[in-house]
């Protein structure tokens, strides 16, 4: 198995975050990870994105030229890495965010109001948990029982109240189907 994501956006979106959380799965269940954070000098509001590989092998480069998933969640993203999805590959897109729809026909697309979602939840900040709760049902790149134990490693202990509120958030995403 390998799964290789990569997660875009606008820096502030917790995109790196997203990253961080998964790979931190994937080394919980014993698995090669690699997981390359990318972004513009300005951060905040700059593009940030982030290579993420979970494999049952080793893993030779961290940097990505096709993917197997990408989780996008503005319209620069989808612009930017649409065409480096493999064939039989997804698109996982925050709807709330993205207007445009991918223009393929040879991958899964799910459109997901992530942002809105996050926000009718009380934390706009949940918006990229949301969007992995789809990714792992969609492809199983992890197990969502190590997803809590994720946070506490990667979180600060500060925001570990947060956590049963992102596990909701997760639950969600994994759980969304549009009907």
């Amino acid at each position: 198995m390998i799964e290789k994501v990569i997660i875009s956006g606008f820096g502030g979106q917790g995109v790196l975050s997203a990253g961080r959380i998964l790979a931190y799965c994937g080394m919980l269940e014993n698995r090669s990870v690699s997981c390359l954070p990318s972004y513009g000098p300005e951060m905040r509001g700059g593009t940030a994105n982030c290579h993420v590989i979970v494999s049952d092998k080793a893993i030779g480069s961290p940097v990505l030229n096709n993917a197997t998933s990408l989780i996008v969640m503005n319209n620069p993203s989808l612009e930017k890495f649409e065409k480096v999805v493999e064939t039989g590959g997804l698109i996982i897109m925050d709807s709330s965010l993205v207007n445009n729809i991918p223009n393929r026909d040879d991958i899964s697309l799910y459109s997901i109001p992530a942002t809105k979602t996050a926000f009718d939840m009380g934390n706009i900040t949940f918006a990229n948990i949301i969007l992995l709760g789809k990714l792992i049902s969609a492809t199983g790149i992890v197990l969502k029982e190590n997803f809590e134990k994720a946070l506490y490693k990667i979180l600060p202990e500060k925001k570990h109240n947060l956590i049963p509120q992102e596990m909701e958030a997760l639950e969600y995403g994994f759980n969304y189907s549009a009907e």
